[in-house]
């Protein structure tokens, strides 16, 4: 037992070496727009911090992870000397702060909240019934996209209508990041009431080749305003 805590106070403290000295040489580095110093203090030298971090781990349980418990005693011979054990307090928290890594470790790097093909563009499009006109001002329309416990609203450029079979219809895009199991998208115009679509995605969803099917929100008594959507990959 005393070897395995010594070893993961080594463990601990060479993360803490790596990471602090690669953290060190990038703030007094000042400013890296392409990344390379940033790279280079981490893969070329952090490992020496690493080094010196593992020596002070197991320094540091040789002088706080032990404690002394009394030898039995005997009747007859000289008193046998005190043994050492490993210091509970001391052991409960290295192995807490390596069960915190490793779960931060799990859960951005493995289960990474971020989608697996990176930041995604969904294209929306919103088409109006037949001879219904598009706002005169585009700042009218209110597009809100929920994903997770997020709350996006893109913004609606120069090119922010077109028509499909003779129907107006009302272009935005949003970029996606987050894996989550609940989408959806809300729209607001003025004079029509706010109406909500759900985004069929999966959590962590691939490109799509082409838009869906044009359907209607399903509100009750709402303007019968269709949408459809596409994913697609930003790299």
């Amino acid at each position: 037992m005393r070897f395995i805590i010594g070893f993961l106070s080594g463990v601990l403290g060479a993360l803490a070496g790596w990471f602090g000295l690669a953290m060190l040489v990038i703030g007094l580095s000042g400013p890296d727009r392409d990344g390379g110093i940033a790279m280079g203090a981490f893969f070329n030298i952090g490992p020496l911090g690493a080094v010196v971090g593992f020596v002070a781990g197991v320094l540091l349980f040789l002088k706080f992870g032990r404690t002394r418990e009394p030898a039995p005693s005997t009747e007859a011979g000289p008193p046998a000397a005190p043994r050492r054990r490993v210091s509970r307090p001391f052991a409960i928290v290295v192995v807490a702060m390596l069960a915190g890594l490793a779960w931060w470790a799990w859960y951005e790097l493995i289960r990474s909240p971020y989608l697996t093909h990176g930041f995604m563009t969904l294209e929306m499009q919103f088409r109006l019934p037949v001879g219904m006109a598009l706002p005169a001002d585009p700042a009218g329309v209110r597009i809100t996209v929920h994903e997770g416990g997020q709350y996006l609203e893109p913004g609606l450029g120069p090119g922010w209508h077109g028509s499909d079979e003779g129907r107006r219809v009302i272009l935005a895009h949003v970029t996606l990041s987050m894996k989550t199991g609940r989408r959806s998208v809300s729209l607001e115009m003025p004079g029509v009431a706010s109406q909500t679509w759900t985004v069929a995605l999966a959590s962590d969803p691939e490109p799509m080749s082409g838009f869906t099917e044009w359907r209607l929100s399903g509100e009750r008594g709402a303007v019968p305003i269709e949408m459809n959507y596409r994913l697609t990959a930003e790299h």
